[in-house]
């Protein structure tokens, strides 16, 4: 059945519409605080440019290596970079901003009202491949601030995807809604209101390393090829995870291990995401304690942990099978 198209093809029931919503329409009707309204949209005019960046920048080393962990640093990723701290230094409603390229909280505006952290470029190592990479950003007000703060405290989240198109998914006060742009640099509402169905059939397993050590993981990667489970995994977090939205169903499993331990960052990745997926009734796990990712306290800008992400029953599977109870 399916020849010549991917089978993966009959999980996409996008129809197009005679007309879509544009951005303002649906913030001005599902984002109620014209706060978190303008840093959305600050964001969004930001991921444009990063857009434009990627189509014109070879990936290069950059000249300068700045990474605190001690990444190797391309020229995009710093460009991606530079137009977000751009960004927090123009807003008259961003207070702090913090990268992943070099994990402190930066003031910019003492009078600002947000913090923002951001992964500028998620995809370093597949970029050279011209493989979908992604920005992904959480938002918190200055009522909680970051670190002491819960994923749960994010007043929005958004995630940019760059493939052939660029499309973001935000997170509004009734649910996750996804955004492209289209002609001119504007963006339309391409999905409204989307739902994650409870189970699934496409799977991303990341840090298999992890099988070794964890018999449990071992097991539900067998588990998911045996009960013929599509595989798509790029080594991207963004496209590996934004497939859930779009195809409306999926599990990206992210374990730890004593030899092959979390590299995830909790505010800068896994906070932003989770935000997202508990909103479109997706699940998500911590990995350890089998909790939602959204619980886990941010003690530390550069926090790492393990994650379990996407349809509920898969993620339920995760936990029954990799968790140690």
């Amino acid at each position: 059945d399916g020849f010549g198209a991917s089978h993966t093809s009959f999980y996409t029931n996008a129809v197009a519409k005679d007309s879509y919503a544009s951005l303002d329409d649906i913030l001005n009707a599902h984002m109620k605080d014209e706060g978190v309204r303008e840093v959305t949209k600050e964001i969004l005019d930001t991921a444009v440019k990063i857009t434009e960046a990627l189509r014109v920048n070879l990936v290069t080393v950059a000249d300068a290596q700045n990474s605190v962990f001690g990444d190797v640093q391309l020229g995009v990723d710093v460009v991606a970079d530079d137009l977000l701290w751009d960004m927090c230094k123009g807003s008259k409603v961003i207070q702090n901003g913090a990268s992943e390229e070099e994990p402190v909280i930066v003031e910019t505006n003492k009078d600002g009202r947000f913090t923002v952290c951001w992964d500028p470029l998620d995809g370093s190592s597949i970029v050279d491949n011209n493989w979908a990479v992604g920005t992904m950003v959480g938002v918190w007000d200055k009522t909680t601030g970051m670190i002491g703060a819960t994923g749960r405290d994010q007043v929005t989240s958004v995630v940019v995807l760059y493939g052939p198109r660029t499309t973001a998914l935000v997170a509004c006060d009734d649910g996750v809604y996804e955004f492209t742009c289209g002609e001119g640099n504007k963006w339309l509402a391409s999905k409204e209101k989307i739902e994650i169905k409870k189970e699934s059939k496409i799977f991303s397993p990341a840090n298999l390393r992890a099988a070794q050590d964890v018999a449990g993981y071992d097991k539900l990667v067998k588990y998911f090829m045996e009960n013929r489970y599509t595989l798509r995994y790029t080594g991207g977090l963004v496209p590996d995870v934004y497939q859930c939205f779009t195809k409306e169903m999926g599990v990206f499993a992210n374990p730890t291990s004593p030899s092959a331990p979390a590299k995830l960052r909790l505010a800068f990745e896994v906070s932003p995401f989770s935000l997202l997926v508990e909103k479109a009734g997706g699940k998500t796990s911590d990995g350890v304690t089998g909790g939602s990712c959204l619980d886990i306290k941010i003690e530390a800008v550069d926090q790492r942990t393990a994650a379990c992400m996407g349809s509920a029953d898969e993620v339920d599977r995760f936990n029954d099978m990799v968790v140690e109870k």
